[in-house]
């Protein structure tokens, strides 16, 4: 029997009134998000630019809200749990890892204590949230570790090597996503990938129909996904022991063919 909850489709007119007659306190803020969501629309046509100019606001009130979480106490919790899961399941401190969305590296924090220096790459659409990334570099101490840091506007990956990295991560990335960026992406990472490397991405994933809340949470079956890396000639893997953890988000590793 399939999860009801990943049957829901969040954009539906009679879910939005289930849910705000159940949450009635959330239906302000909602209403707000529509209104940012409608200037935002207006002003910037692509994807990019919209979710950028997203990022710089949820940024200038929160870094660690933008970024998802709730408090401190969570965003410390959320990259722990990130960490945790990928250094059991192949990140070797010898890696080099490029961290795509590292926003102000909730999981990048481990990651540049945890590698060699120079081995951590994080790129992020958001210069904002790059701000408040190397304000977490100074209050944790990781000077010394030499981590990259770009801006970049697209997933073409152009300015990278090839087959440089052995670890390729995005977390929450795709679950804020149109379909477009993600192909972008899976069309490109391959070769940057050296050889034996993994890329684990996180999605927001649905068993019913695909859609997407105001522009910024995109829902997937994993079967799209997967389908998609194959036509790029990279293997996709479900991940399932990552949807035991306590984070809502689902997971899939991609390899060379």
């Amino acid at each position: 029997m399939k999860n009801a909850a990943l049957l829901v489709n969040r954009a539906s007119l009679s879910h939005k009134i289930r849910y705000a007659a159940r949450n009635p306190a959330r239906i302000a803020p909602h209403a707000r998000r529509v209104a940012r969501d409608t200037w935002l629309r207006l002003r910037h046509r692509d994807h990019v630019s919209y979710y950028r100019a997203v990022m710089a606001s949820d940024t200038a009130r929160d870094p660690d809200k933008a970024v998802g979480s709730a408090s401190r106490a969570r965003w410390r919790a959320l990259g722990e749990m990130q960490f945790t899961y990928l250094t059991a399941h192949g990140l070797r401190p010898e890696h080099r890892m490029l961290d795509i969305g590292c926003g102000n590296l909730r999981a990048g924090r481990w990651f540049i204590d945890y590698l060699g220096p120079g081995a951590y790459y994080g790129i992020d659409i958001s210069p904002d949230i790059l701000v408040s990334a190397k304000h977490t570099l100074v209050a944790y101490g990781l000077q010394d570790k030499v981590p990259h840091l770009t801006p970049t506007r697209d997933l073409t990956l152009d300015f990278l090597p090839d087959a440089y990295f052995d670890v390729v991560h995005a977390h929450s990335v795709f679950s804020h996503s149109p379909l477009s960026v993600i192909d972008e992406c899976l069309a490109h990472v391959g070769r940057v990938m050296a050889p034996g490397a993994f890329f684990d991405f996180t999605f927001d994933r649905t068993e019913g129909r695909e859609h997407h809340v105001l522009r910024e949470d995109f829902y997937y079956r994993t079967e799209t996904l997967v389908a998609l890396a194959e036509r790029h000639g990279l293997r996709a893997r479900f991940e399932e022991d990552w949807e035991k953890l306590p984070h809502g988000q689902s997971r899939i590793r991609v390899t060379a063919s």
